[in-house]
């Protein structure tokens, strides 16, 4: 065909030619569209609905039906798509016969894959929630007209899936949304937009739920603790000289806790007194003791502390034997960490050390240990370190012998009786 032939049949059809790029621009739209719709943050969304951006609500009823939303979009794409093709292959046909069908499949998959899809959804994905709010109108009105016929489609693709044992449910999510929370949060950590404290913190606050008063409770053998029947001056020093504002009082055995000493009554009775030691009665200024089953569940405990304005409790198991006490100060540290004040002991339960291994002691909990060092290592069956270690070997480990599990080398420094006291933890890839 000469090249006046090829100009008369151009313009012959100039209108064609309008429709199939106004056509390619129309899948582009629905592909941009598709693509921000799905990636727009649905919390941001709900945040500007509430302030009164209308456009944002518009997009949040269109991704609560995802399905519906997902299938208007292909079949608009896919309807533009196949109709520019047509009248592209119809038009190159007329210009070079046969091999028109040819010429007419690579220009239309260069334009498509080009002006289509790959440029849209790029300009979408780069800002998501703009791109959403700006098309969300137009789309909107689509899904109204094409709705029904979206709706019959997802019909006949869950009876189809069904025929070969998949169920597909729009409400279910395939993670629970702590866990679609917490992957957020360590990706926006990876990516540098979330700092490690605020991490964990968020972490913490996620983790609650699945923690126990037992797993964050001080165990009884590091209670401190006041016998009733000592020498009043005795338990006037001991309250003074300790780190704590609260202390248990027990009488004839350690399982017998009959109230807590707060030091501020302490000091008003003394300050009373004219500081004469000897008529204090620690009994008679203490409150009355407060007891827990260590299976009550942290969230619960918080909200008893709040409840009943209490900052200590008294755990106890199913027997009713004392195992520990917690504290509103215990629970607060799960989600921001250790609080130290003052008067706090500094007590060295961790040590990193010049040959990359770590020396802990052995009450050090796992979930501390995890949080400093970004480990994983896992808490489910054991709190502390020697509790995982003894639960992993099955056995009271002997001093020096070493256990490999979890990518982790643990080595066993010191041991007192059936207690593991301190252990070297070093990662097995510098082993």
């Amino acid at each position: 065909m000469t090249f006046a032939n090829v100009t008369t049949v151009i313009l012959e059809n100039w209108v064609t030619i309008i429709i199939i790029l106004a056509l390619i621009g129309l899948s582009g739209f629905f592909s941009g569209s598709e693509t921000a719709l799905t990636a727009a943050s649905r919390a941001r969304m709900h945040s500007l609905e509430i302030n009164g951006e209308m456009r944002a609500g518009i997009v949040n009823r269109l991704i609560s039906r995802r399905d519906r939303l997902i299938g208007a979009l292909l079949i608009g794409n896919n309807l533009v798509n196949i109709l520019s093709s047509a009248l592209a292959t119809s038009l190159l046909l007329k210009l070079f016969g046969d091999t028109g069908v040819i010429y007419a499949t690579i220009a239309m998959t260069v334009l498509l894959v080009i002006f289509a899809e790959v440029l849209p959804k790029s300009w979408a994905i780069a800002a998501p929630d703009r791109f959403a709010m700006f098309v969300a109108p137009v789309v909107n009105l689509f899904v109204i007209v094409v709705g029904p016929l979206a709706g019959l489609v997802n019909v006949i693709v869950r009876f189809i899936l069904s025929l070969v044992g998949v169920h597909l449910s729009a409400e279910t999510s395939l993670l629970p949304a702590h866990e679609e929370i917490r992957g957020a949060v360590d990706l926006l950590h990876r990516e540098g937009s979330v700092i490690k404290a605020d991490r964990d913190r968020l972490g913490g606050v996620l983790d609650l739920s699945e923690l126990e008063v037992s797993d964050v409770m001080i165990h009884r053998t590091a209670m401190r603790m006041l016998n009733a029947d000592e020498t009043p001056d005795a338990n006037v020093r001991a309250v003074l000289d300790s780190p704590y504002t609260r202390i248990p009082i027990w009488r004839g055995t350690t399982d017998n806790i009959i109230g807590i000493i707060h030091a501020k009554d302490l000091l008003r009775s003394l300050s009373e007194l004219g500081n004469d030691r000897s008529r204090i009665d620690i009994v008679k200024l203490s409150q009355k003791p407060w007891f827990v089953p260590d299976t009550t569940s942290v969230p619960d405990q918080l909200n008893a502390f709040l409840r009943r304005k209490a900052h200590i409790a008294i755990v106890v198991d199913e027997y009713g034997e004392v195992e520990g006490l917690v504290t509103l100060e215990d629970i607060l540290e799960e989600i921001v960490g250790d609080i130290a004040d003052e008067h706090d002991i500094d007590v060295q339960g961790l040590r990193q050390e010049a040959d990359g291994s770590v020396v802990v002691d052995g009450q050090v909990s796992i979930r501390d240990l995890n949080r400093a060092l970004e480990w994983s290592l896992p808490d489910d069956e054991a709190t502390t370190v020697a509790g995982l270690v003894i639960h992993e070997s099955q056995i009271i480990p002997e001093e020096k012998q070493s256990f490999t599990f979890h990518g982790k080398r643990f080595i066993v420094m010191k041991r007192e009786k059936n207690r593991i006291t301190r252990l070297r933890i070093r990662s097995t890839d510098t082993v």
